[in-house]
């Protein structure tokens, strides 16, 4: 059985530890911990990696976050890999830092790189695991927060907040999304 797990974000150093990073963020982590690197090829940096029976394939879109349904469409069908078995992690402004919200399905609830996902995949019947980054912006202020990095404290907390971010992903992939859910959303 194979999944397609894509970490959200945009690349080159100057976006790398930015809150919008976190999926890519969350990918990297996961390598570095299970040995398994990343390679540049079309649309994306992308990884294989065999876990518990499962094929994972994991992809950090080089399409900028506004357009990585380009992506994860391209890899899906490359891969065939149902919509079932795609988790897309992302960073999100409503959620504080620290929690974490697994989800069967839903809007992209003002995030464009899920916008453009739902518009390209024509579905929004797919897992996303959502990062919170906080709100602590003033109005207007958004770009700069999402665009900005992470303050010292919470840089100390990523560690483990990412480690987390992998046990959701390797539950959802092994155990089903209900466990996942059951198990991990806070």
């Amino acid at each position: 059985m194979k999944f397609l797990i894509v970490g959200l974000g945009n690349i080159g150093p100057e976006y790398a530890m930015t809150r919008h990073n976190a999926g890519f963020m969350a990918l990297d982590r996961m390598a570095a911990q299970h040995g398994f690197d990343f390679t540049m090829t079309r649309l994306a940096y992308t990884a294989k990696w065999q876990h518990k029976g499962k094929q994972l394939f994991f992809v950090k879109p080089t399409t900028f976050m506004n357009l990585s349904g380009r992506a994860v469409s391209y890899y899906m069908k490359q891969e065939n890999i149902p919509v079932s078995n795609i988790i897309i992690v992302t960073d999100d402004k409503d959620l504080p830092f620290g929690k974490l919200r697994l989800k069967p399905k839903g809007s992209p609830g003002g995030h464009n790189g899920l916008r453009n996902i739902d518009e390209v995949l024509n579905t929004q019947e797919y897992a996303r695991l959502r990062v919170g980054i906080g709100s602590d912006f003033s109005r207007g202020k958004q770009i700069d927060f999402v665009l900005g990095e992470f303050p010292e404290d919470e840089l100390i907390q990523l560690p483990d907040y990412l480690d987390r971010v992998g046990n959701i992903i390797l539950a959802f992939c092994t155990m089903g999304i209900q466990f996942a859910m059951n198990n991990y959303n806070q």
